[in-house]
């Protein structure tokens, strides 16, 4: 992965391209992270993947952090990997906590599919174009976000049952 100057090399070649998508940098515990417009993370991301001598082909993670009670609330990571050279890299883009929306990127990578959808059903994120943004491990009549900070904990069952309609 990029040490620390390597990042901000990296993002001063982005700037070239697409200026101001690059919020900020962060390097703490060997992890590099650029933080982004959220407005502009399938624009990062498709010049991460498709740019000659990046190759971070392969989303190996996508996943929410609520920051509560911060503002923006919610985080979400993208966990970039370039395989020939065995880096990984984080791309975060910060949401509000009214309304968190962002585009999605399952058809610049099929892996967040399945964990864009996750993190729709615990957190309420929604992805732009997403082809079927539905709860995928929680009931579809389920109401709430439980993963979020402000759910409240502990005494409500959750019942699972198969649904012969849609699976059957």
């Amino acid at each position: 992965m990029p040490d620390g100057p390597g990042l901000e090399l990296l993002r001063g070649e982005i700037d070239l391209d697409l200026a101001g998508a690059v919020l900020d940098t962060s390097y703490a515990k060997e992890r590099a992270v650029l933080i982004v417009d959220a407005g502009r993370v399938r624009e990062v991301l498709t010049w991460l993947r498709d740019t000659p001598g990046q190759g971070y082909r392969f989303l190996s993670s996508l996943h929410v952090a609520d920051y509560l009670p911060a503002e923006p609330r919610f985080g979400v990571h993208y966990e970039m990997l370039n395989r020939e050279r065995v880096e990984r890299l984080r791309v975060k883009a910060m949401l509000p906590a009214e309304g968190p929306e962002i585009d999605s990127v399952t058809d610049l990578f099929p892996t967040a599919n399945f964990q864009e959808r996750e993190a729709f059903d615990f957190f309420g994120v929604l992805f732009r174009g997403h082809p079927e943004l539905t709860r995928i491990l929680l009931p579809e009549d389920y109401v709430g976000w439980p993963q979020r900070r402000d759910f409240p904990v502990g005494g409500e069952p959750v019942t699972f049952t198969y649904s012969e309609e849609r699976y059957g």
